[in-house]
């Protein structure tokens, strides 16, 4: 998203322009001027896509992992339910994550400092969906490729910030010797 935000105040305008003038006709006189700039774009707009993808793919996976590691037989369906609905999705993933956190059976001081670190993940993650989903397709086009400005990404930078905050939150309270140990000794959750 970096890349793509630079791209876009350094290239991206004028590119826009160009594309313009020669009316989408890829064999247009004067085509070949843009090639590299649509393809360094195409190239960035592919990557941003795959890091995407894999980044949910790779939380969606510690979630489900983590969901099962608090309790024996846990499916993964609400998991990918709770992400994937439409409504559902804008409410349902912080609690599931506050579920996952009071399963892994953290100290109790810290329930509200949790408490603040969740919401504010979940705030900044829904205030980034808003300016990416809501913001962008309202400012029309202003002679931009994407659209995306400083604002996008560091709102993007801190909810994605704020979610690895909460993994390794939740990562090392169920990775805690003492847990382990806990866990070792008692019997099977049915």
């Amino acid at each position: 998203m970096t890349a793509l935000v630079i791209f876009d105040q350094v290239r991206g305008r004028r590119l826009a322009a160009e594309i313009v003038t020669l009316g989408g006709d890829a064999r247009a006189p004067g085509a070949e001027v843009v090639v590299g700039a649509v393809t360094l774009f195409a190239v960035l707009m592919l990557l941003a896509v795959g890091t995407l993808v894999a980044s949910a793919s790779a939380y969606l996976t510690w979630l489900v992992r983590a969901r099962r590691a608090t309790r024996v037989a846990n499916p993964s369906g609400p998991v990918m339910a709770a992400w994937l609905l439409p409504g559902v999705n804008l409410i349902a993933p912080v609690m599931l994550v506050d579920q996952v956190w009071k399963g892994s059976r953290p100290p109790l001081d810290r329930r509200v400092r949790w408490l603040a670190l969740a919401g504010s993940w979940w705030a900044s993650w829904l205030a980034a969906l808003a300016l990416v989903m809501v913001r962008l397709p309202l400012r029309g086009s202003s002679g931009e490729l994407t659209g995306l400005s400083g604002l996008e990404l560091g709102v993007t930078a801190v909810a994605a910030l704020l979610c690895a905050c909460t993994v390794r939150e939740i990562t090392r309270i169920q990775t805690a010797p003492s847990r382990l140990r806990h866990l070792a000794t008692s019997p099977a959750i049915s």
